[in-house]
């Protein structure tokens, strides 16, 4: 009979936070597929857990995928775990879930520790409908285009972002979202966890000065009333329509124009534009 893949989630800081059952499949699968073995092994070696490990991560995920699912299929029992939390959120695994899927193998979530469901819960914002979108882009006008697709959505946006780009990450969404509500969690769970509350830029100008450590989580609040009318939320056809008119541009030059004052590529725009031209002609 085939085995069975387990996905437990981890501790995204503090070991205690892992559950019993999870330190049971550990325990007993055959073997352990860790996107950092090193990482791993720390956590088994608190818990005394003595099985084989190996590498799964986004580098050789096509091919460890194949191998995993011939063991599984020959039988074996394997846990996949993550750095921290749990298995596929922003990290690896969706590739070895589908196939073993595909191919009739078991999948069983060990639920445990995830850093945005622990910061959601503590960050005073609405909790009863959110958006999870994951790491925004680095590249700054990949970035804005991305908070802009998001600008509209009534719910509660989280993200994770790195620690070096928290501060531009901070100023976009200002501009983009409007200055809504907001928390940013920092270090969950580890000694020096620590939640700043209030509006994007009040969180901004908080930060201290100098290099801002450890992985981040943003959450930021469903739009305002006010946030609606902010221009750079409103429509991208009627702001080439205006440039066009205010400073006699043609069409070409009004679209790179407008693209530049929202922080987008020339091409970036053409698509939002295309879109709302779609949208509006059926009549959404």
């Amino acid at each position: 009979m085939a085995g069975t893949l387990y996905l437990v989630a981890t501790p995204i800081g503090n070991l205690e936070d892992i559950t019993l059952r999870a330190l049971g499949v550990l325990k007993g699968v055959d073997l352990i597929a860790c996107e950092d073995t090193r990482h791993t092994r720390k956590l088994l070696s608190n818990y005394k857990i003595a099985r084989p490990t190996v590498s799964y991560h986004e580098h050789n995920e096509r091919d460890r995928a194949r191998e995993l699912v011939a063991r599984l299929e020959a039988g074996s029992d394997i846990a996949l775990v993550s750095d921290a939390g749990t298995p596929l959120v922003s990290d690896p695994g969706f590739r070895l879930v589908r196939d073993a899927i595909e191919r009739g193998i078991r999948v069983v979530p060990i639920p445990g520790p995830s850093a945005f469901i622990a910061a959601l819960a503590a960050s005073g914002l609405p909790a009863d409908e959110f958006t999870f979108a994951g790491f925004l882009p680095p590249r700054r006008s990949a970035r804005r285009a991305r908070l802009a697709e998001l600008a509209g959505l009534k719910s509660t946006l989280i993200f994770y972002e790195a620690p070096h780009r928290i501060r531009t990450t901070l100023d976009d969404a200002r501009e983009i979202l409007g200055d809504r509500p907001s928390a940013l969690a920092r270090e969950l769970t580890k000694l020096y966890e620590e939640f700043l509350r209030g509006s994007l830029s009040e969180i901004a100008s908080s930060l201290e000065p100098g290099d801002v450590r450890g992985e981040m989580v943003l959450i930021v609040g469903p739009p305002l009333d006010d946030n609606l009318s902010k221009p750079v939320r409103s429509s991208i056809l009627e702001e080439i329509k205006q440039v066009m008119r205010d400073e006699g541009l043609d069409h070409k030059s009004a679209l790179k124009r407008v693209a530049r004052s929202r922080g987008i590529s020339r091409s970036e725009a053409y698509r939002l534009a295309q879109a709302e031209r779609a949208e509006t002609d059926r009549g959404v």
